[in-house]
């Protein structure tokens, strides 16, 4: 487990901003059941353990640290046990629509889909270990436990029972439920000899906050402006589809002889329209570093002859990201995330069964980028929140 492992300094000021948060609680509420947003919960968890936070990064895993994924979760204790939802299925309907017809069957295709994505947050973060830190709430309390976030047990799943809107099932170590109409599992949560923090809720949290504001030096945050970033699709947006033979399955272009692991990210000309300045020219010799979030660094740049004209000015943009050595980027994707052996096409159904189809590229500067993937439908979300 994680929280019995660290500096006790650490454990401490944890402790303080759960209760700081949660004396706040009348702001939101006039219950005497504290209050804790789970963004919040994410942050401070952060902030206290020096964890990195994964909460963007659309994986199963909310924070990392030291090759541990966390899923961190705040939820009403109620009874101590409790279902609470742990991975949503949406973009997947339509593959498994008939397999409803036998309960077994779905189950068993839901569970496998759960496992990749388990699987692929793992490689993606470097992560060794999947628990679940959860700070349930009470009467005047949080109640603090943790346990393992355990792969579904395929071989062991049993008492699955279809009701009308949902179906039942165990691994004969967790008890989950899938939402049908909502696509939805759900495991059940036991709150078992848990760690109980005092909260004393403010009576009038506006009137304190008053005071701070009146009477101290406050250190405000700067205005300072978010990382530009864009989203693009892990697929070809003319097939909705992986091209047979150019993003992801460059390797198996025609023409010269490729590496089987050479690839390409495609950079649709609408990003190169509304982000003219984001990515660098496509020119010899124009390189950039490209931070995965596993760490690693690769060397990167534009590639694909595209021609637009920029600022009353013409230059070749390029149609896709690339490293170089090309095979670099992927072998990350293709071996590393996705899993396949050499000479496999990727589609896009490989993609949606790990929950993803696009990567989120963010400009830390001209001669850095960061790059992490996203979920399924990320890059059609990204282009309608442009356009509206």
């Amino acid at each position: 487990m994680f929280l019995k492992n660290q500096p006790k300094d650490n454990i401490e000021e944890y402790y303080n901003l759960l209760r700081i948060v949660g004396g706040l609680s009348n702001l939101f509420s006039d219950s005497n059941v504290p209050y804790l947003y789970y963004r919040a919960a994410e942050n401070i968890f952060c902030k206290a353990f020096e964890a990195d936070n994964l909460s963007r990064s659309d994986c199963s895993a909310d924070a990392s640290k030291n090759s541990m994924g966390i899923g961190l979760k705040t939820f009403l204790n109620n009874n101590g046990s409790t279902l609470q939802k742990v991975a949503e299925f949406n973009k997947d309907r339509n593959e498994y629509h008939d397999l409803l017809k036998s309960p077994k069957d779905f189950i068993h295709y839901i569970s496998t889909l759960r496992n990749k994505r388990l699987e692929s947050t793992k490689v993606i973060h470097s992560i060794d270990n999947l628990i679940y830190h959860c700070v349930t709430r009470n009467s005047d309390k949080f109640l603090i436990f943790e346990e393992e976030m355990s792969f579904i047990n395929l071989e062991t799943i049993n008492d699955v029972k279809l009701k009308p809107n949902s179906i039942s099932f165990n691994d004969k170590i967790h008890e989950y439920n899938f939402n049908i109409s909502k696509s939805t599992l759900f495991k059940r949560f036991t709150t078992k000899n848990p760690l109980e923090l005092k909260v004393d809720i403010l009576n009038d949290p506006y009137q304190t906050l008053r005071r701070i504001f009146d009477n101290y030096k406050l250190d405000f945050a700067k205005n300072n402006e978010e990382k530009e970033c864009v989203i693009l699709p892990l697929f070809s947006t003319k097939y909705d589809d992986v091209a047979e033979r150019s993003g992801l399955n460059q390797w198996n272009a025609d023409g010269r002889a490729r590496h089987h692991d050479e690839v390409y990210i495609p950079v649709p000309a609408f990003i190169h329209h509304r982000f003219p300045y984001f990515f660098p020219l496509n020119e010899k010799g124009i390189h950039f570093n490209l931070h995965l979030p596993n760490g690693k660094v690769l060397v990167a740049s534009m590639c694909q002859k595209y021609v637009t004209n920029i600022g009353g000015k013409i230059v070749n943009k390029g149609k896709g990201l690339m490293s170089n050595p090309n095979k670099d980027l992927g072998e990350w994707i293709l071996r590393d995330i996705l899993k396949v052996t050499e000479g496999t096409k990727i589609t896009y159904k490989m993609l949606e069964e790990i929950g993803i189809d696009s990567v989120e590229v963010r400009k830390i500067d001209d001669d850095n980028y960061e790059i992490d993937f996203k979920k399924v439908n990320s890059y059609y979300d990204f282009i309608d929140s442009l356009n509206e």
